[in-house]
């Protein structure tokens, strides 16, 4: 039988989940269709989605129509958990991209079609709600083009010769074969979406059930026979706690998973070697257990304790970083609960969701929670109710700043107390936004054991590096090796430790003097739709927010102006809108990455942080002399270093070994 995974993904209000509980109820899952704003849909389990009305953890269901064997993936709808969505995107083998008739074509519909693009996978459209009034099949087609790809073409009759002539268009062996015969073949129809060349668009109504059988035949349509490879691979793409257990969600990429398989990999805490309890399939909040989960599957599976979303098994090679980041920090305060049981349940929810960052500021003695926005925030204190009895509270949020430098530092780190021996030498270097932070080495074995060097590696690894302006983390930096220096006998690992973070810390600081430290701020995207007489307050408000803009552009009643903003600047800008057009014009935005602070000096100034009081992420470092230890600044550091940065013994760059690499 043939098989695809395939993902629904959508902006909220779409009406994603209508559609997903549409194709179940055709596909005989379901006897009867659940509703959204009825809080019984089988898809969207979790009480928090019921009483909002919007998914917002990615849901899977298997039906069987036409002799394809689907597996649908529901993804979430709101920006604040798009960073769920996109790490559904790397296990779809198709996505049906559901666009509102009333909404066209979105600021987040446009994001969503960006990761799809990045990830690659072929995409369907279906333009729901076309029951509503002013629905204009035409127009929606004519922006999908427009704003998406001029690629977009109506599925409404997919042999139609009018498609076939369009799709030929884009393809030099399907034209050929168009103009010898005046067709072109289904096999031929599937490559070319499979290929992303072309983009079928469906229209119809979820709730009125109209067009839903069109989408499934399409769907089952589509998929070819497909040979995998015979070893095991695998992505994991989710991680959940259900009563006390972990379960790991994942594709299978190659070979089989069966239950009691032992699977092995490396995490920052080092080696794992664990075996699989149970294999699962799942159909929203029930399961089936199986005997073994063949490649080009997505199961469930519990007994794997050190997988991470993101993560790859077996043969799979690495998947690319997410683009997507939290941009603001909150103040967690316990209240009366017991700080290290809320750590640890934060924790467990960033396991399941990478995006939210949990973090224990020594200096300030508190919890800090990393994440998107407002609603994922109100999410997060749900959950840790659930899980803890009891409500948090949290502090005002604030925007999370990032550090980088422009420019390549040398930092140099030395620490000898007595009986103790260590020094690195590395060189941070600037990378493209959105790196994060790569480690690598090309000291050579002769000056550093290849052991010591793993450690120092490791040492950089296990910590999120403080930038020297506000002490905000660093970034989009590549940390290498050049050179070190162990004892015989009085170095240990922790002394290796001290020495690499002083060295990172000097590096900084001589950055900071350069003037080539860089504040990083999180910008968006966004999509402003006004009534054209309130252009004016728009573009003022804009500008004054230190956004950068089109120029207005019509779309239907209303002016648009798309562009980015700072995300500082935002604020509840959106109500605003509401505000002062009575309702007629939104605001739609999406997290674009970092860039360099528009008012660095303001918020450097407001930090007041001071680097070199900050004694936990010292830049100085410590010799001996006499028998004693004794401290030398940063800035006289180098002249007192023992091992010299000769360029002849230095090897070409390398990376970190496969299983020290990480990404920040």
């Amino acid at each position: 039988m043939k098989q695809a995974v395939v993902g629904i993904l959508a902006h909220v209000d779409a009406g994603k989940t209508t559609l997903a509980e549409a194709l179940l109820y055709h596909a005989g899952v379901i006897r009867v269709r659940g509703r959204v704003d009825h809080g019984d849909t089988h898809l969207d389990t979790d009480k928090v989605e019921r009483d909002r009305g919007i998914t917002i953890f990615s849901k899977q269901a298997v039906l069987d129509h036409a002799g394809t064997h689907l597996m649908l993936l529901d993804a979430p709808g709101h920006v604040d958990f798009s960073a769920e969505a996109e790490r559904t995107l790397s296990v779809l083998d198709y996505a049906v991209l559901v666009v509102g008739a009333n909404d066209g074509v979105t600021g987040y519909t446009a994001t969503l079609w960006d990761l799809l693009e990045r990830h690659g996978v072929p995409t369907i459209i279906f333009v729901n709600k076309m029951d509503l009034a002013g629905a204009d099949r035409v127009g929606v087609l004519a922006q999908l083009q427009e704003r998406l790809s001029d690629a977009c073409l109506d599925f409404g009759e997919h042999a139609s010769s009018v498609l076939a002539e369009a799709a030929a268009a884009t393809d030099e062996d399907a034209l050929d074969e168009y103009l010898e015969s005046g067709v072109l073949a289904d096999d031929t129809l599937r490559r070319l979406v499979r290929e992303r060349s072309i983009f079928p668009v469906r229209f119809g109504s979820a709730l009125r059930d109209e067009g839903v059988d069109g989408l499934l035949d399409l769907l089952a349509w589509l998929p070819g026979e497909r040979t995998w490879p015979r070893e095991f691979a695998a992505r994991v793409y989710k991680v959940t706690h259900e009563a006390g257990e972990r379960i790991s969600w994942l594709k299978v990429t190659g070979g089989a998973l069966r239950p009691k398989d032992l699977l092995d990999g490396v995490s920052r805490s080092g080696a794992w070697a664990e075996k699989v309890n149970q294999v699962r399939i799942y159909t929203g909040a029930r399961y089936e257990l199986a005997t073994a989960a063949p490649a080009g599957s997505v199961c469930a599976v519990t007994g794997l304790t050190h997988v991470l979303p993101g993560d790859t098994l077996g043969a799979e090679p690495p998947q690319p970083q997410p683009v997507l980041a939290p941009v603001l920090a909150y103040r967690v305060d316990p209240g009366a609960l017991d700080e290290h049981a809320v750590f640890s349940a934060l924790s467990e929810l960033a396991e399941e969701d990478p995006m939210l960052g949990v973090a224990w500021d020594s200096d300030l003695g508190e919890i800090r929670l990393m994440l998107m926005g407002a609603v994922q925030l109100e999410v997060v204190r749900g959950r840790l109710a659930e899980r803890l009895g009891a409500e948090l509270e949290f502090g005002q949020g604030s925007i999370l700043y990032k550090e980088t430098i422009a420019a390549p530092a040398r930092g140099y780190g030395h620490f000898e107390p007595l009986r103790h021996y260590a020094e690195a030498h590395l060189l941070l270097e600037p990378l493209a936004p959105g790196s994060g932070v790569e480690f690598g080495t090309v000291c050579a074995t002769d000056d550093l054991d290849l052991n010591w060097q793993r450690l120092i590696l490791t040492n950089a690894m296990e910590r999120t590096h403080r930038g020297v302006l506000t002490g905000a983390p660093l970034t989009d930096v590549r940390i290498t090796l050049v050179s070190g220096r162990a004892h015989p006998k009085h170095t240990e690992g922790g002394d290796f430790r001290q020495a690499t973070y002083r060295a990172i810390r000097q590096a900084l600081m001589r950055a900071r003097e350069r003037g080539e430290a860089v504040l990083l701020e999180p910008w968006y995207r966004f999509s402003l739709e006004v009534p054209g007489d309130k252009v004016g307050r728009a573009l003022a408000d804009l500008t004054r927010m230190n956004a950068r803009f089109s120029a207005p552009e019509a779309r239907g009643p209303l002016m648009a102006i798309e562009g980015t903003v700072p995300a500082s600047e935002l604020g509840d800008y959106a109500l605003d809108v509401v505000a002062y057009t009575g309702g007629e014009g939104r605001l739609s935005t999406v997290f674009s990455g970092y860039e360099p602070c528009h008012d660095a000096e303001k918020v450097i100034e407001a930090a007041a942080y001071d680097p070199e009081a900050d004694l936990p992420n010292t830049p100085d470092s410590v010799f001996c002399s006499h028998g004693a230890g004794y401290t030398v600044k940063w800035f006289e550091a180098e002249e007192h270093m023992h091992v010299s940065d000769d360029p002849a013994r230095q090897r070409p760059y390398r990376p970190a070994d496969a299983s020290f690499f990480s990404k920040a």
